[in-house]
């Protein structure tokens, strides 16, 4: 079941993507305490497949005790497959099972939130298509949705080919075609954007970003962020995380990003190179940077 945010937390929460190879109550429980991180993400099945493996209520309690314990929230990122634009029937199909799935396990495991990429229309002649077949495939799987379940978390992509989300302001067709329904909100991921073209690298950019994103949606919407620096340039187009500092957004626009109203209450979730040394630095980093605002 999922659980709602704790009070009296210095926010936002910070942590990473953290493996489950090993068991996530023994291996991601143990992952996130070296890094110190409050907040976790996860894959629920295999990310780069359709399988949906059973659940083991074993297992699954197993992990919500121990993250109960430590005080840590989960996310579930779902498989990468996943294209609600897709005008492939099968892709389609499949995307559409598998984010009910994921949906599922998110609440199994006590996920706050299930991220699924926003996708893309692959031919431009499908555009309007796809909007429409997102509606009509998602609107049962989301009216189906309770309090106890997990938010549906859409992340932009990085603005390549015929995204369905090129840039922020693509969002709103997307929340249109969902309906605005209330448990429909936003990952917001740093390179992703800075790829698209949104420049968070100059002084006041993740501000003006996030004031953006705020405008559009809402920022109760805003759930979650996928803290990440980018090897590429802005408007490069392409998905290539860097470690915090190292790439071409730098280290200076995440103390504007921790400082926002908006991500008060959406934790940030490293995705970058590395495991427990890169991101147990990169967690006190942000810490430091969070304890600027006190």
């Amino acid at each position: 079941m999922a659980t709602s945010k704790k009070s009296g937390q210095a926010w936002p929460r910070l942590g990473a993507h953290v493996p489950t190879s090993g068991g996530m109550a023994k291996r991601s429980i143990e992952y996130a305490r070296t890094i110190e991180a409050e907040a976790i993400q996860v894959f629920a099945s295999n990310p780069r497949g359709w399988a949906m493996p059973e659940a083991n209520a074993d297992a699954d309690l197993a992990f919500r005790t121990k993250a109960a314990e430590f005080d840590i929230e989960t996310y579930v990122h779902a498989p990468f497959l996943i294209n609600l634009g897709s005008p492939t029937p099968g892709t389609y199909q499949n995307s559409l099972a598998s984010t009910a799935y994921s949906l599922q396990r998110g609440r199994q495991i006590g996920a706050l939130g299930v991220v699924i990429h926003t996708g893309s229309a692959v031919d431009e002649s499908h555009i309007e298509n796809a909007w429409k077949q997102i509606h009509d495939g998602m609107m049962p799987v989301l009216e189906k949705l309770t309090d106890e379940d997990p938010w549906l978390l859409l992340e932009p992509t990085a603005g390549q080919g015929q995204s369905l989300v090129k840039k922020l302001n693509d969002l709103t067709k997307y929340f249109d075609a969902m309906e605005w329904h209330p448990k429909v909100g936003v990952c917001l991921d740093t390179c992703h954007v800075f790829a698209a073209g949104h420049d968070i690298h100059k002084k006041g950019g993740m501000t003006e970003t996030l004031d953006l994103l705020v405008e559009l949606v809402g920022i109760e919407r805003i759930q979650l962020i996928h803290a990440n620096d980018s090897m590429d340039v802005c408007g490069a187009l392409k998905d290539r995380h860097q470690n915090i500092g190292e790439g071409e957004i730098g280290a200076k626009p995440f103390e504007e990003l921790i400082a926002h109203p908006a991500v008060q209450n959406a934790p940030l979730i490293l995705e970058t190179p590395g495991q427990e040394p890169e991101h147990g630095s990169e967690v006190a980093l942000f810490k430091k940077m969070r304890s600027k605002l006190k």
